[in-house]
Order: structure tokens, then C-alpha cells, then sequence
């Protein structure tokens, strides 16, 4: 654990979901092959592996699903995604995904420990997910965690997602928190590009998907195990 995090003490937190707070890649997985199934060969009958959905997510719906598709076509020598292929994938996707969000996912070691403590010592909380916004609500419901946030802002909630700094500088705009005084917390370099465009510090957990890439790599300025170790106190 490195927690050298050379910084003020916070005024809020903003924190990634996926890879973050909950493990998702079982949602995922199973939204996923039922999308494909739905969809013409050689689509019906590609198998996804969670390993593949680690890699894939942090970026959006959109461009899961386009990934995965170039990925199946690849495994079968095509290289001409249609872009009516696409959208009915998504179409599928989005239909699929309510009724298994939360289903096949499980809150991380620590969050919950972690979140408690943050909101004792009086610390607001805004969660900042590329996930859509009804999506992400559902989700922290089912979990037991949208109680704790104050704001939730989704990949459809401003025009662009993650790494564009847009999402956090919208809640820092919404609550009034000053982007240098607000910490970024997430699992990838996804939250370090922004926050470093907006101007936020940013704290990385390990446990995450960062795009199957080692998250020491990402350049965070802190790393903690789990949010239980939280560097609130002045240094």
C-alpha cells in the first residue's frame, strides 16, 4: 500500500463503481452473452470470458459492446463491423442489462467499512461511473450503497464520460466543491486522466480492471488497498 498522497485534506470525494466499489464483471459477462445470443452467427456462439470483460469495460456501453463484436469478428477473420450490427447489439444489451444488474456482482472488501467511516466524519460523497445513470442508481440500490452519495453521475449524465473531465467537473459544479480540494478515487487510468484534467487529486484501489494493465502504471497519487484506508486525516 502507498498512501503518500500530497494534498490538502478533502472537501469531497468522488468515486468510480465499476472496479471500485463493486465487482461488476459477472453483470457484465451475463449481459453480454445474452446481447450475443440474440444476435446472427458467427455472434450467437462466441463464449465471453471474464477476463475478456475486464479488459473491455471502464469506457462506456458503447464502446463495450463495439469492442466485443471486434473481438468476435477478429477470432473469426472478418474485419467489417457494420455499424447496423452495432446498434442492434446495443439495443439488445440495453434491454438485457436491467434485469440482471446487481445480480451476478458483489460489493468489494472494504467499501462498506469504508463509506461508514467517510460519512462519520462528515465527508459528502458523489459517485462518478461511466455506467448510464439509471443503471448506476439500480446498481448502489441493490448494493446497499446509493445512501451514501450525495450525487450520482452517470456516462449519460453530462456529453462525455471518462478519461474527459467533464463528469467530475460537473459535481464539483453541482455541490460546490473546488476541483483541487476534491478527491478522485477509482480503479484505472480512466480516473487518472481525468482527474488530472480536472484538476482533481486522484487515489487508485488495485483490485480493479484498469484495462487488464498493471494499475501501478497509471501515475494516481496515492494507492490503497481498500477504501478503508483512506488517507482522510491532515498529513
Amino acid at each position: 500500500m502507498n498512501t503518500v498522497l500530497h494534498a490538502a485534506p478533502p472537501q469531497g470525494l468522488l468515486l468510480d463503481l465499476d472496479g471500485t466499489l463493486v465487482d461488476t464483471r459477472g453483470d457484465f459477462q451475463q449481459a453480454l452473452q445474452r446481447m450475443l445470443a440474440q444476435l446472427p452467427a458467427p455472434y450467437a456462439s462466441f463464449v465471453v470470458e471474464l477476463e475478456q470483460v475486464e479488459h473491455l469495460v471502464g469506457k462506456g456501453t458503447e464502446h463495450l459492446v463495439r469492442s466485443l463484436l471486434a473481438q468476435v469478428q477478429r477470432s473469426h477473420g472478418l474485419h467489417t463491423l457494420e455499424e447496423s450490427m452495432v446498434q442492434q447489439a446495443l439495443q439488445a444489451y440495453m434491454a438485457h442489462y436491467p434485469h440482471i444488474n446487481g445480480h451476478y456482482s458483489t460489493v468489494y472488501a472494504g467499501v462498506q467499512a469504508g463509506l461508514q467511516r467517510c460519512q462519520q466524519q462528515g465527508l459528502p460523497m458523489a459517485c462518478v461511473t461511466n455506467k448510464p445513470e439509471r443503471f448506476a442508481r439500480d446498481l448502489l440500490q441493490a448494493k446497499g450503497l446509493l445512501g451514501y452519495f450525495q450525487l450520482v453521475v452517470g456516462g449519460d449524465t453530462v456529453a462525455r464520460k471518462k478519461p474527459d473531465p467533464m463528469p467530475l467537473l460537473h459535481a464539483c459544479s453541482t455541490l460546490g466543491w473546488a476541483p483541487a480540494r476534491t478527491w478522485m478515487v477509482g480503479d484505472s487510468s480512466n480516473d487518472v486522466v481525468a482527474a488530472r484534467a480536472a484538476g482533481c487529486p486522484v487515489l487508485l484501489v488495485p483490485y480493479g480492471y484498469n484495462h487488464g494493465e498493471s494499475v501501478q502504471s497509471a501515475g494516481a497519487d496515492a494507492y490503497i488497498d481498500t477504501l478503508e484506508q483512506l488517507p482522510l486525516a491532515a498529513p
